[in-house]
């Protein structure tokens, strides 16, 4: 099977939840979090810079995400980290994105031949 790249339009509307996902784990500059990014999907999707560093900078303004800039590794690189406001954003956000999944799972599960049930049982 050959792997698609996703819609922008579905990676568009989950950025957000998908760069505080990324930052969960620990404090990360750009390029780390759009590896993370990439290896967490497989590849199948990466974020260019023209577009991670603008969400960054909403996400801070929002104080779901602090920034500092380090040159301890030789390179002026600016970190991100999770605030507590941004753990609590992330929380809610994947509620919402699993209620909405499951949702939209309900409806194509007879599509696919499969039934709604069976995402239940996994």
């Amino acid at each position: 099977m050959v792997k698609e790249k996703t819609s922008g339009d579905m990676v568009r509307g989950n950025l957000d939840l998908m760069v505080l996902s990324a930052l969960a784990d620990g404090p990360k500059y750009g390029y780390l979090i759009q590896n993370a990014l990439s290896k967490a999907s497989g590849g199948t999707f990466t974020v260019q810079a023209g577009t991670l560093y603008p969400l960054l900078h909403r996400l801070e303004a929002e104080g779901w995400v602090r920034s500092r800039w380090d040159d301890s590794t030789g390179r002026k690189r600016k970190w991100y980290r999770l605030t507590p406001r941004g753990r609590k954003q992330l929380v809610h956000q994947a509620q919402q994105w699993r209620e909405y999944a499951d949702c939209i799972w309900r409806i194509l599960a007879p599509v696919l031949g499969q039934s709604p049930d069976a995402m239940e049982s996994s």
